[in-house]
């Protein structure tokens, strides 16, 4: 059964915490936005897992920026992705789901694809989704991927976290709408294909 649509979410916190290092994946969405405008309308708020979400709804991808504290992201995101497959009428095996976060063991823009159960190695809001949302025997079609924002030098925990919740200058914006968005969409383009050949063929 072939992939109809293709939810595309990314991890991030609102209000004064939007425009952080730990956004990035919202970010990174709004620049493949801006990048395929043909096949993909502006965002625009839309109700998803009972939550108003900026959402970009094309024919195949649907990019939703979650609207929850990014530790908390997991309950939201397995409500609106079984919701989503009831209201459209689609089995798991048509709708494909990509989780996009931020990753400090990267260098800033590097995108990276990951399996969909690989260590969340300390990020809480991968942690969250990855308890609420669980693969069966199935192995449906879920994948990751992680768009690098750097590390500090130091390793002191708080060192981190101010860093990751610190805002994004100017020049680390343009690296993510430049190269992050150019690596997303090929990331995407090798999970569909991926996908497709792993697909159980139909007689006919």
């Amino acid at each position: 059964m072939s992939i109809r649509r293709i939810l595309i979410v990314s991890l991030g916190n609102p209000g004064q915490y939007r425009d952080t290092f730990h956004s990035v994946g919202h970010m990174a969405l709004e620049s493949l936005q801006r990048r395929i405008p043909a096949e993909q309308p502006s965002f625009a708020s839309q109700r998803h897992g009972k939550k108003a979400v900026l959402t970009s709804a094309g024919r195949k991808y649907i990019l939703l920026q979650s609207p929850t504290l990014m530790n908390v992201t997991g309950p939201w995101l397995a409500k609106a992705y079984k919701e989503y497959l009831v209201d459209e009428g689609l089995s798991p095996a048509e709708v494909g789901l990509v989780l996009v976060h931020d990753d400090l063991e990267e260098e800033l823009g590097a995108v990276k694809i990951r399996q969909w159960t690989r260590s969340h190695r300390g990020h809480n809001g991968v942690k969250s989704v990855l308890a609420s949302l669980r693969p069966d025997a199935q192995s449906p079609p879920w994948a990751r991927i992680s768009v690098g924002i750097g590390r500090p030098a130091e390793r002191d925990q708080s060192v981190v976290s101010d860093f990751v919740l610190s805002k994004m200058p100017k020049h680390a914006k343009g690296v993510i709408d430049e190269k992050a968005s150019r690596s997303l969409i090929d990331a995407l383009i090798e999970l569909e294909r991926k996908w497709e050949a792993l697909a159980p063929k139909t007689d006919g």
